[in-house]
């Protein structure tokens, strides 16, 4: 082989430092402009000497060069010695050729930067932001439910690394969130499964890190990757707590150790068959729930109350002028949801509130409301009552749903399954109080549900069918709902109706089936992400809520609590549950079960507000049955 000659590596070295990008460009382009602007000068001075005295000699020449070099208009005014003008000529033409390339270059660099800003790959500079690493539909409502708790925020951050277009995300997140207040919305384009990918939104400075799952056939394996991700990264002193959910129940405990300590992961499938099962018994529970964990609603605060330190749980309920007292959390970690009202309060205890925002928590100055006693009833006590129940259609979940079930209602019982095919409870565990039947049924044909004899069921739970896309089993799901409906009306209202759902879109189309309540599983686990992303403690609340050990939240007739058609307050409410010992969180209006956005849920009301509550009222308690 040849050896390199001395011009090889000249041009070697050219091309290498032409190969630097538009820096290097510019560079050559000042390096030739001032060879130009000297040459011209020089030569000036040698062959026009008489002129160049005029002009100020060698330094006048050189800026008046430069001049011409920079703007061929100034020539225009030149008068001296043809070899003057020449000279002035040569730098305007080289002039010419030099900016033309400059402003090419230029702008050829702006271009390639704007596309590089574009493609997302720049590292973010932030500080206590919420990071989201994946994209699925979750993303619209997690954010949304950001934007609204940052509303009181100052400055907020929210950082979303993902697998996408920077500016497809952009652009999806403002046609479907709109507004986003206060909040600035941050897009980069990279794999969160990437240890370098992940430096682009800044995981060690952040306030937060969910992971969300991607709409795949095996989400969960992703999530336990990424969370394995965040794990193999070198964190500082400070590190940002994570949250996320896996849909299997199998995968729970993988996920939890891939984790670590500083990561919450929550079972989807665990928090969807409950709350199906639980609605089924307390019809509007799913909206109970979706208000609770909606940031636009009235949510769950964890605050110090050093001036209730030594008042027992049962007159903090009413110490509060805006707020509801719901439990304590104890310096250990350790959460009492509607503990025994003699419960004292300790100085290092958290009061865990109901409100509507944190700044709008304050304790009253003086006496707390009268309590009109005349209204207040007494419940009758109701013995539990074998009950049947039919179960449309089936899915991974119901296996779960029947165990729970099984729990859940009085000995005797019977669950009939109706599906189109063949009979999967054959190979379920024995049950100890539920008697299990099948009936080989199309939940869509109004013959076949017919033939079910539905007026003899008290409950009715739909599921949805996973044999389709989510808009098709929900498309199903409506149709099932209106015949349910249809025939419900001709028999007399003799059943309740519990539905699940997909998307959160179609409820408000599902409203005209008039379902007593309808279970947006990814919708509650999106809410429910979010809420642990603001505070991460408050998973043990909600674990408590969904738990049948310990309180849960039910809602009972309103006749139990008040006389019905009776002028009352909710300070009289509060007063008549608490003698129960139950901790009283709203009402549900039976006018308005129908009508969104609340469907009659009106949770922490003014504690003097008029009320006035009918026998078909439900009363919204923490109660430990």
């Amino acid at each position: 082989m040849a050896r390199a000659t001395r011009r090889d590596r000249v041009r070697y070295w050219f091309d290498t430092t032409m190969a630097k990008g538009t820096p290097a460009l510019i560079g050559w382009l000042g390096l030739a402009s001032a060879a130009l602007v000297l040459v011209v000068a020089t030569a000036a001075v040698v062959l026009a000497p008489r002129d160049s005295r005029e002009h100020g000699h060698w330094p006048g020449m050189v800026w008046r060069s430069l001049l011409r070099t920079l703007d061929p208009g100034t020539m225009g005014g030149d008068s001296g010695g043809v070899a003057f003008l020449g000279l002035m000529l040569v730098a305007t033409v080289g002039g010419i050729f030099i900016v033309s390339a400059l402003i090419g270059v230029l702008t050829t660099g702006l271009e390639a930067k704007i596309t590089e800003l574009r493609k997302g790959r720049s590292r973010i500079v932030e500080h206590d932001h919420t990071v989201l690493l994946g994209w699925s539909e979750q993303v619209f409502t997690v954010v949304g439910e950001l934007v609204e708790a940052n509303q009181s925020e100052r400055r907020s951050c929210v950082a979303i690394l993902a697998d996408r277009d920077k500016v497809e995300m952009e652009d999806a997140l403002r046609a479907r969130v709109g507004d986003f207040g206060r909040t600035r919305i941050v897009c980069r384009t990279g794999n969160p499964l990437k240890v370098a990918d992940l430096e682009l939104v800044s995981p060690g400075t952040a306030r937060s890190i969910m992971v969300l799952a991607p709409e795949v056939a095996d989400a969960d394996t992703h999530v336990i990757k990424v969370l394995l991700s965040l794990g193999a990264r070198r964190w500082g002193r400070r590190r940002p707590h994570v949250v996320a959910a896996v849909h299997d129940s199998a995968n729970l405990p993988a996920a939890r150790l891939a984790g670590g300590s500083a990561a919450r992961v929550i079972d989807a499938d665990d928090i969807a068959i409950r709350l199906i099962v639980q609605s089924h018994r307390q019809s509007g529970l799913s909206q109970v729930c979706t208000d609770l964990l909606d940031f636009a609603g009235h949510e769950f605060y964890m605050r110090a109350e050093p001036a209730l330190a030594g008042t027992v749980f049962g007159a903090a309920l009413s110490a509060y002028d805006l707020g509801v007292p719901a439990g304590l959390r104890r310096r250990d970690g350790t959460v009492l949801l509607n503990p025994p009202m003699d419960t004292v309060i300790r100085a290092d205890d958290e009061v865990i509130v109901l409100a509507e925002d944190d700044l709008l928590i304050r304790l009253g100055g003086g006496a707390p409301p009268p309590v009109r006693e005349p209204v207040i009833t007494t419940a009758t006590p109701r013995d539990p009552a074998p009950e049947r129940t039919l179960l449309v259609g089936w899915n991974h979940r119901a296996p779960k749903i029947i165990e729970l079930l099984d729990d859940f209602v009085a000995a005797g019982s019977e669950l009939v399954v109706a599906a189109p095919r063949d009979d999967p409870t054959a190979d379920l565990a024995p049950c100890a109080n539920l008697k299990l039947g099948f009936r080989r049924a199309e939940p869509t044909e109004r013959p076949a549900l017919e033939a079910l004899d539905v007026g003899s069921y008290q409950h009715i739970i739909v599921l949805s069918d996973e044999d389709f896309d989510r808009e098709h089993a929900d498309a199903r799901t409506l149709v099932t709902l209106l015949h349910l409906r249809d025939m419900e009306d001709a028999l007399g209202d003799p059943y309740s109706i519990v539905s699940e759902i997909n998307d959160d879109a179609n409820r408000e189309v599902a409203q005209v089936t008039k379902a007593d309540d309808f279970v947006v599983s990814d919708k509650l686990i999106s809410l429910m992400l979010t809420q642990l992303s603001e505070n991460r403690h408050l998973y043990d609340v909600f674990a408590d809520l969904l738990d049948p050990a310990g309180s849960e939240i039910y809602l009972k007739p309103a006749g139990d609590y008040l006389a019905p058609g009776r002028p009352a307050d909710f300070a009289t409410l509060i007063e008549s549950a608490r003698r129960r010992g139950e901790v009283a969180l709203g009402y549900r209006l039976h006018d308005r079960f129908h009508e969104p956005p609340g469907y009659g849920v009106v949770l922490n009301p003014g504690k003097t507000v008029p009320l006035t509550l009918s026998a078909l009222d439900r009363v919204i308690v923490l109660a430990e049955n």
